[in-house]
C-alpha cells in the first residue's frame, strides 16, 4: 500500500535493525539488517520533496534521490531501482559506505529543521539489493560494435563505472589489475562488516558477461609498458587509485611489529576470501592476543580497529592527533567502534615505538592541544609539554593515508606529467593526460577520496573517451 509522502513530522527516523556489539564483533558480516518492504516505505515517506533538493545537489552523483523517494513509498520498487541505477553505477555499494552523514543525509532539509534526516542510504542498498532479488538487474548489453577499443588501468570503482559505460557504447573493453581479483578496494581494502564481498562480485561478474574482459594480476610495468598498452588499444584509463601509505615519523617505526593498515587489511581480507596469506598465519598482521594500536583518524584507521577487534585483539587503541569534532573519519564508524570496544585517545600523537630486539611492545605518544586556526580556520595541533603517556601496543598500524605511486617510473612513461602531490595531471574538463589518448580518472587525480567520486570520475572519464574516439572515427572516415 503507497504512503504518503511528507510524513517527517508523524514518523521518526528508524534506520535497519544493527547487529549487537557483542554479536558482531565475532565475525565479519554486515551489521545492519535489511529493510523489510514497509519498513522501506515508511521511511522513504518521510521525505519532505521539498523544492530544493540539498540531498541531491550534495551527491556527487546528483542521484535524483526525491524521485526515488517517493516511488519507494508509493510502492513502486522497479522503476525506483531503475531511476537510482541511472545515475550510480554500483547504488547498493554507495549505500553501503558512502558517508551519507557528511554529503545527501548531512544535507537533508528535515535534518535542518531537527527531524532526523531521512536514511537515504538504507533505502538506496535495500531498492538494489531488492532489484538483484527480483531480476530487475539486466544484464550488461554492449551497443553497436564500433572497432575500437579502451584499455583500463585498475579495477577499482572508477575503472568499473568506466567500463560499463564505454561497453554499453560499443567499445572493445579490457581492464588490467595488479590484483587476481577485480574491484580494487572494494575487494581488498574495505572488511567485509561493510561491504560484503558477494555484493562486489556479482558487480564484476554482471561486466565479464556483457564482454568487459579482465585482464587480472597483470602489472603495468612488469607485464606491459604503458606505451605497449596504448599501441593495443586506441585509448587509455588509468584508474589506479593511490596506494602508497605515508610513513610513521618516530624512532622505531621501522620495528617488527608496525605495519601499515593496507597491508593488514589486505591479508585479513584475503584470508576472509579463503586464501592462504603466509603475513597472517606467522601472526605478523595478525592482531589475536596482542595489544593494538592503530595511528590515525580516517576511515582507513575505523577499517583497521574494528577488524583488529574481529580478529580477537587483546585491546584494540585509536591514537588521533586531534580532537573528536575535528576527526576526518565518518561519525557513524567511530560510533561503532566505540560499541565494539575500541578505546579512542583524542589529540593525541605517536613519539615513538618502544620495544626490545627490534619488535614492537608498546607506543609513546604526546598529549597534544589545538592551537590558534591558520589561513583556513583549521586549528594545527601542538604538543603539551610533558604530557608524554605509554601504551602498550604488540601491533602498531600506520594508518596515515595513502599519496600516488610513482607512475611515470612505474610505467616507463616519463612524458606522463603529475601534479607537486604526485596525483597525475588531467584536465578539469576533459580528464585527458598529457599524453594523446590516455586519460584518467579517480583518486590518481583527486588523491585519497571517497567511493562516490570515483565513480563519478569514472563515468564523467568514459563520455570524455567515448567523445574522443568519435572524433578520431569522424576524421578517419573523412
Amino acid at each position: 500500500m503507497a504512503e504518503r509522502m511528507l510524513k517527517f513530522t508523524t514518523v521518526e527516523r528508524t534506520t535497519p535493525a544493527k547487529r549487537a556489539a557483542a554479536a558482531r564483533a565475532g565475525d565479519f558480516h554486515e551489521i545492519y539488517a535489511d529493510f523489510i518492504d514497509a519498513k522501506a516505505a515508511e521511511q522513504a515517506s518521510r521525505c519532505s520533496q521539498c523544492g530544493i533538493p540539498f540531498c541531491q545537489t550534495h551527491c556527487p552523483l546528483h542521484n535524483n534521490i526525491p524521485d526515488w523517494l517517493r516511488m519507494t513509498a508509493e510502492g513502486r520498487l522497479e522503476e525506483a531501482y531503475a531511476l537510482s541505477q541511472a545515475t550510480n553505477s554500483m547504488p547498493e555499494i554507495c549505500g553501503r559506505i558512502c558517508p551519507q552523514d557528511r554529503l545527501c543525509e548531512g544535507s537533508c532539509t528535515i535534518e535542518q529543521s531537527g527531524h532526523g534526516t531521512v536514511t537515504i542510504g538504507a533505502v538506496e542498498r535495500y531498492l538494489t539489493d531488492k532489484a538483484w532479488e527480483e531480476g530487475w538487474v539486466a544484464p550488461l548489453r554492449a551497443g553497436p560494435a564500433r572497432g575500437q577499443s579502451v584499455g583500463i588501468i585498475g579495477a577499482g570503482p572508477a575503472g568499473l563505472a568506466a567500463a560499463e559505460r564505454l561497453r554499453e557504447a560499443g567499445y572493445d573493453v579490457t581492464v588490467y589489475d595488479r590484483h587476481d581479483r577485480a574491484g580494487g578496494l572494494l575487494i581488498y581494502g574495505i572488511p567485509g562488516f561493510k561491504l560484503e564481498k558477494e555484493v562486489v562480485e556479482r558487480r564484476t561478474q554482471r561486466l565479464a558477461e556483457g564482454g568487459v574482459v579482465f585482464q587480472l594480476a597483470f602489472e603495468v610495468g612488469r607485464d606491459a609498458s604503458l606505451d605497449e598498452l596504448r599501441a593495443r588499444h586506441d585509448s587509455i584509463l588509468i584508474a589506479t587509485g593511490v596506494y602508497a601509505a605515508r610513513e610513521l615519523i618516530a624512532p622505531g617505526s621501522g620495528s617488527a611489529g608496525v605495519a601499515p593498515a593496507l597491508d593488514y587489511l589486505i591479508a585479513s581480507n584475503r584470508v576472509g576470501l579463503g586464501d592462504s596469506v603466509p603475513a597472517y598465519d606467522s601472526g605478523e598482521l595478525n592482531a589475536a592476543g596482542r595489544d593494538v594500536v592503530v595511528v590515525g583518524g580516517g576511515d582507513t584507521a575505523m577499517d583497521c580497529v574494528r577488524t583488529a577487534v574481529r580478529q580477537g585483539a587483546k585491546s584494540v587503541t585509536c591514537l588521533y592527533r586531534r580532537d573528536r569534532a575535528n576527526m576526518p573519519g565518518s561519525a557513524r564508524e567511530v560510533a561503532h567502534a566505540e560499541e565494539e570496544g575500541v578505546v579512542f585517545e583524542w589529540l593525541a600523537a605517536p613519539r615513538a615505538v618502544l620495544g626490545d630486539a627490534g619488535h614492537a611492545d608498546g607506543l609513546r605518544a604526546a598529549r597534544m592541544r589545538l592551537g590558534p586556526p591558520d589561513s583556513t580556520g583549521r586549528q594545527a595541533p601542538e604538543e603539551v609539554e610533558g604530557g608524554d603517556f605509554d601504551l602498550p601496543a604488540g601491533l602498531v598500524i600506520k594508518a596515515l593515508g595513502f599519496d600516488p605511486e610513482d607512475l611515470p617510473n612505474l610505467f616507463s612513461a616519463p612524458d606522463l606529467a603529475v601534479s607537486r602531490w604526485g596525483t597525475l595531471k588531467a584536465d578539469f574538463k576533459t580528464q585527458a593526460t598529457s599524453l594523446p589518448g590516455v586519460f584518467a580518472a579517480g583518486d590518481i587525480v583527486r588523491g585519497a577520496s571517497l567511493v562516490v567520486w570515483a565513480i563519478r570520475d569514472g563515468r564523467d572519464a568514459a563520455d570524455a573517451i567515448h567523445q574522443y574516439l568519435s572524433q578520431r572515427a569522424l576524421l578517419a572516415a573523412e
